[in-house]
């Protein structure tokens, strides 16, 4: 079976993390054939069964510094991308519509919170353990950031693009 492991908050806001001590990390945890992508804290791992979050949270922490983990089966990510209410924006601008996955289920009422908070045009909608965001203006100067979405959902998460989820689902494969 095969997974994505994903990172949070890597290589932005100064937390700094080689993709290749997180390859030789979740080598040494019995992934020997992972791959990475990107630098944000992007992997794919192959094992006999679904890889325990909290085990590769607890050792990749230990080797490399607090780390927050999110694991996603092939199934999972491909339920993500057709459950995606910004099919335009995923075609036209798919560097700006990120996908936060999250640990839990996103509430109704959360993501009515969220909604009431954005200031500039930005879209959110739930999706299966995950919140799509689009970001038409950029995310860079966006007061829609990770701690605004994390306090009105209660929920921890991290962010992938759109171009970047639909890469990992294709390492997946089956």
């Amino acid at each position: 079976m095969k997974a994505a492991v994903l990172l949070r908050a890597v290589n932005v806001g100064g937390r700094q993390l080689a993709m290749a001590d997180f390859k030789a990390a979740l080598a040494e945890l019995g992934y020997p054939g992972a791959a990475t992508l990107g630098a944000a804290g992007s992997a794919v791992v192959e094992a006999q069964a679904a890889p325990s979050e909290a085990e590769l949270e607890q050792g990749l922490s230990k080797a490399l510094g607090p780390l927050e983990v999110f694991v996603r089966s092939g199934a999972q990510l491909k339920a993500v991308l057709a459950a995606n209410p910004f099919a335009e924006m995923a075609k036209a601008d798919p560097a700006h519509l990120l996908v936060v996955f999250l640990k839990g289920q996103p509430s109704a009422a959360g993501v009515a919170a969220l909604q009431g908070r954005i200031v500039g045009r930005e879209t959110v909608a739930a999706g299966p353990g995950c919140l799509y965001a689009g970001y038409p203006d950029g995310v860079g100067r966006s007061k829609l950031t990770m701690a605004v979405v994390e306090r009105a959902l209660g929920l921890r998460g991290t962010a992938r693009n759109w171009n970047t989820v639909g890469k990992l689902t294709e390492l997946l494969g089956d």
